[in-house]
């Protein structure tokens, strides 16, 4: 955890560095205004910090106002420095040309004022654009045919909610907005594939009821991701049960279908991580009946290839806001898997992986719209999905 903060807020503190000084190059600020500059950024930059100190201190609406206010400007200082980063390319490479060609192209240079306005304006557009785009919760329909579901069932229906990040920001609006597109869909089973609390949720009364409104008739399962942890697990387990769920860490379930779900790795640095094998724990299910794996990270087991007909997982949130989708996309392409979105395995195992339901941090989403997946397992000779 410490290496993380460490990480992030270095990180952090370099896209407010790089923004002061792009500020300075447009408008030459005083000794002044500098230094008021410098004050205002080292805030901002120590904002997400102080969020959870004011929340664990019990000051909930003096860190409901910081975070509204410090993650939207993170949304928006991502997506200025991006943009402002592309621009500086373009500028580097006009004078690139001219020194290797020996030519003046001070017609296509952008000065300094104007590639810091240009930036700032598109920024806030997109940041305006982003916030709708995370309040727009689209349904995605997968259909999977399998011969493991009963003939005389014919057709199962799971909704999978994933990431929605109850706290400061996600609260009663938009978990009501999540829950009607889980009503729409009638589903037989939901399943949240982690992350679905991220803050005091103890404060947040009436969001156990609102999930205790959603009985589908074969059960509501759920699996930790690392946000619990560090919101405090024990509230984050109370509030879960509370809602509904049956909680599945390192455990499963057996009806109709086979449902397996496991700890997150963040487990590990609280010295809670039920350290069972999947493929231990998917060996021990009659291989008859199709096995649903719940896993919060879309990163998947060789060594359980064939064990499980479909994991469902979240996590990434397909990066949230573009461009920062391309490196998670990069990220997991690595690890020989998907960001987001439907992936044959070996095996005959398949793969979804949510865009989430709601945020984490800014409140917006570019290019990368929350869901609600609707899983129809129909009988059948197993196949493509259907869109």
């Amino acid at each position: 955890m410490a290496f993380f903060l460490l990480v992030f807020f270095s990180l952090y503190g370099g896209l407010h560095y790089y923004a002061f000084v792009k500020i300075r190059a447009a408008f030459f600020p005083g000794m002044g205004a500098s230094l008021l500059l410098v004050l205002f950024l080292a805030f901002m930059t120590a904002a997400p910090l102080l969020i959870r100190i004011a929340e664990k201190q019990g000051y909930e609406r003096s860190a409901q106002i910081l975070a509204c206010t410090g993650y939207t400007w993170m949304g928006g200082l991502f997506l200025f420095c991006s943009l402002s980063a592309l621009l500086d390319l373009y500028r580097l490479v006009v004078s690139a040309g001219e020194h290797m060609l020996r030519r003046d192209f001070a017609g296509l240079q952008v000065p300094d004022r104007p590639a810091f306005l240009f930036p700032l304006f598109l920024s806030l557009l997109l940041s305006l654009y982003a916030h709708f785009e995370a309040g727009a919760i689209r349904m995605e329909r997968v259909v999977l045919f399998s011969p493991k579901i009963p003939r005389e069932t014919g057709r199962i229906t799971i909704a999978q909610i994933s990431d929605v990040h109850l706290g400061l920001i996600v609260r009663e609006k938009r978990l009501r907005r999540i829950l009607a597109v889980v009503k729409r869909a009638n589903p037989d089973i939901l399943v949240s594939t982690g992350d679905l609390v991220d803050g005091q949720i103890a404060r947040l009364n009436g969001l156990t009821d609102l999930l205790q409104e959603i009985r589908p008739p074969q059960g509501k399962f759920a699996i930790v991701g690392n946000h619990e942890y560090y919101a405090g697990i024990d509230q984050a387990l109370a509030f879960t049960r509370g809602a509904g769920f049956t909680l599945l860490k390192g455990e499963a379930a057996t009806g109709t279908i086979n449902i397996a779900g496991v700890d997150d790795p963040a487990a590990k640095a609280f010295g809670l991580f039920n350290d069972v094998s999947e493929k231990a724990l998917l060996s021990a299910l009659p291989r008859e009946k199709f096995t649903l794996l719940l896993k919060h990270r879309p990163l998947v087991d060789r060594s359980a290839a064939g064990l499980f007909d479909l994991q469902l997982s979240g996590h990434t949130h397909r990066g949230q806001i573009f461009p920062f989708s391309l490196l998670t996309g990069a990220y997991y392409a690595v690890k020989g898997t998907v960001q987001a979105g439907y992936a044959e395995l070996p095996g005959s195992s398949r793969l979804y992986v949510s865009r989430g339901s709601g945020t984490w941090g800014p409140p917006f989403r570019l290019l990368a719209p929350p869901e609600v997946t609707l899983i129809e397992l129909v009988h059948g000779n197993a196949g493509n999905p259907l869109p």
